[in-house]
């Protein structure tokens, strides 16, 4: 379908890449078409859905975007309302999504929705939904506090009809397909935070090697260099973890336990990173004019975005058999 035919490693190596960009936006941009919106279509659609979404998206021609969080449903994807009827040989959409990154330029939505009135795990299915139907409303891109260069949407849906053949796998599969697609996210994610970690960290040493505070280097403070000592271990820690998770994922594991270790590392991480070495900026750190503020705002969203920190540990917890149980 116009990939490369290799293994999700080789997304890892391109999102530790992409981290070159000197900020979060592009790349998040870049990870939702290749590691959020379309592996559930690449593993469980159709040969027909295949041709009509996944190789224009491979080629760069279209844009996707993913539909899952509403306004009062984020992290708790169950809970999601908006709901596709069954009618003929149509599915007729209503609801709408928030927070959608790419929505205000997308070409097509891999969307959730409700598809029968069952269990909330076994209700929902996902649909390639093309986003110049009639009854498709993008209301408002968002402005938000970072990630500025990535348009995020508000979108509504009012009777959108779409073909049934639109469905992706089978009918009721959604959750877990989804669930299997918040893997491959949540693993970009860290990959994607690496890099602009080690250049925070490097930026930092050389301007506090040359800012001079009451005679001396910033950096010649013990309080200074220990702590960029602490944080660059830190970072190669994480970078294990997420090398440790990607290789049992390729082994065909599920490494959703790993996955949710390494984001909720890396969104405790990159607060911490930024915050810590945009404090050793002084003034300069408060201003729009160096790397470390941006990074300081845009990387706020690894905590929230793709499943809370909260969220996270949840997760762990019920891995390990600890979680309460209703």
């Amino acid at each position: 379908y116009g990939g490369m035919g290799l293994d999700f490693s080789y997304n890892i190596a391109v999102a530790e890449e992409l981290g070159n960009i000197r900020c979060g936006g592009i790349p998040m941009a870049i990870g939702v078409q290749a590691g959020m919106a379309t592996p559930a279509l690449t593993r469980f659609g159709s040969h027909e859905l295949k041709k009509q979404f996944l190789v224009p998206t491979i080629a760069g021609d279209f844009v996707a975007c993913l539909g899952i969080s509403e306004a009062g449903a984020g992290s708790d994807v169950a809970n999601i309302k908006t709901t596709a009827v069954r009618k003929d040989d149509e599915y007729v959409i209503n609801g709408g999504k928030m927070w959608i990154t790419s929505g205000t330029q997308a070409d097509w939505m891999c969307l959730l929705a409700n598809t029968s009135e069952g269990p909330p795990h076994r209700s929902k299915s996902l649909i390639c939904l093309p986003m110049n139907l009639p009854g498709i409303h993008v209301a408002r891109k968002i402005d938000k506090l970072g990630m500025r260069s990535s348009d995020t949407a508000q979108i509504f849906f009012e009777d959108v009809r779409v073909p049934c053949k639109n469905l992706i796998g089978e009918e009721g599969k959604g959750f877990t397909y989804q669930m299997l697609q918040f893997q491959e996210e949540r693993l970009w994610g860290v990959a994607a935070a690496l890099t602009p970690l080690e250049t925070i960290i490097q930026e930092t040493i050389d301007y506090t090697r040359q800012r001079e505070v009451f005679g001396q280097p910033v950096l010649h403070n013990q309080t200074v260099h220990f702590r960029l000592a602490e944080l660059a271990t830190e970072l190669e820690l994480l970078r294990s973890l997420l090398h440790r998770a990607v290789a049992l994922y390729v082994e065909g594991n599920d490494v959703t336990k790993f996955a949710s270790m390494a984001k909720l590392k890396a969104g405790r991480l990159t607060r911490e990173v930024t915050d810590s070495c945009l404090q050793f900026w002084g003034g300069m750190g408060f201003t729009s004019e160096v790397l470390v503020s941006r990074f300081y705002r845009d990387f706020r969203l690894i905590s929230i975005g793709g499943g809370t920190d909260e969220t996270m540990l949840s997760i762990i917890c019920k891995y390990m058999e600890i979680l309460p149980r209703k």
